[in-house]
């Protein structure tokens, strides 16, 4: 497996966007985005998924040149039109606006509509966080997931995020409605790994480690069981019905492989921590909570207990002087693009 150095990744990525008709500043935010992702080790949303969206733009999916919108607003609030640009730009974009609403009233929210996947759904909550704000985030998605009891996917796995910002590393989770992305599951098959905990269930309807057993089926575990099935549901209504966008069953209609995710309704919520509590405040809660983490008695000695986003930061400097590991069927794939 090759490590490469992020440069060239973020080099290339830009190339390739730029071929297929996307204008270069847009290009660069999206392979920044990317290979940002890709470094902190979230491979299955960076560099593993860039063949996927090229797929998408030449299908016609994702239109490289579109620019979102803003269609109404009311005080912090704000309505966008993403206009099936690239998910993550627009993303990016929606977050940068939801912050700076929120320097003006305390909060900022935009709810945007008829855009692509985000990617990497953490990018907007670090993003958030750089900024000194409170980062909450969520998207919904194609229907992937089973509701609580159900066989059939009629829900989606509509990942969340929240932020907080941090001097010494930010605090941030982000997290699928599923046990495990649909992401996370392919890597583990092309390593030829098994899940550390069941994610699903096989074709007789066993749960299961396996990730190839899982993916036939489409039948992903919700997290906590029904709870991340309600969670699910009222996700999607809310960012369907603030945007004024499609819910996940709207976006079922579309088709159901793959290449049918799009249209998709996201929330971006800003809170300005820093004005409305002050830093000083902030820090020394985050501070004493984290220090009563780490004195945790643990279940191994030689595991570390890690806060969220902790894990992202060590990978990060690792792969910034290594270079970012790409599997080789990935590799030549992008080179082939």
């Amino acid at each position: 497996m090759p490590r490469i150095p992020a440069q060239d990744l973020e080099a290339l990525f830009t190339h390739v966007l730029v071929t297929r008709g996307c204008p270069a500043e847009t290009a660069a935010i999206s392979a920044r985005i990317m290979t940002e992702s890709s470094c902190d080790g979230v491979y299955s949303h960076g560099v593993n998924r860039f063949p996927r969206i090229i797929e998408c733009i030449d299908r016609g999916i994702i239109k490289p040149s579109a620019t979102p919108v803003r269609v109404e607003g009311k005080g912090g609030f704000e309505q966008w039109d993403g206009r099936q640009g690239l998910g993550n730009v627009n993303a990016k974009l929606a977050m940068d606006r939801a912050v700076e609403l929120a320097r003006t009233h305390g909060l900022g929210c935009v709810a945007m509509r008829n855009t692509n996947h985000w990617l990497r759904g953490g990018t907007y909550g670090w993003q958030a966080a750089d900024a000194g704000a409170i980062g909450i985030c969520w998207t919904n998605t194609m229907p992937n997931m089973p509701a609580w009891g159900a066989r059939d996917r009629r829900i989606g796995n509509n990942p969340f995020v929240i932020a907080l910002p941090r001097n010494g590393g930010h605090l941030v989770i982000d997290c699928a409605m599923a046990q495990f992305s649909y992401g996370q599951m392919e890597n583990a098959e092309r390593q030829g790994r098994q899940l550390p905990v069941p994610g699903g269930y096989d074709q007789s309807g066993n749960i299961t480690t396996d990730p190839a057993e899982i993916a036939k089926t489409w039948r992903v575990l919700p997290i906590g069981f029904w709870k991340g099935s309600g969670l699910s549901i009222l996700l999607d209504l809310v960012g369907a019905s603030l945007s004024g966008g499609l819910s996940t069953y709207r976006i079922g209609q579309q088709g159901t492989d793959e290449y049918s995710e799009y249209n998709l309704s996201q929330m971006f919520i800003a809170i300005d921590a820093d004005g409305l509590v002050g830093r000083m405040m902030l820090t020394r809660t985050v501070e004493e909570v984290i220090s009563d983490l780490k004195a945790s008695v643990r279940v191994d000695d030689d595991q570390e207990i890690f806060y969220p986003g902790e894990k992202e930061q060590l990978t990060r400097a690792e792969n910034q002087r290594l270079g970012i590991p790409v599997d080789d069927t990935v590799w030549d794939r992008i080179r082939s693009l």
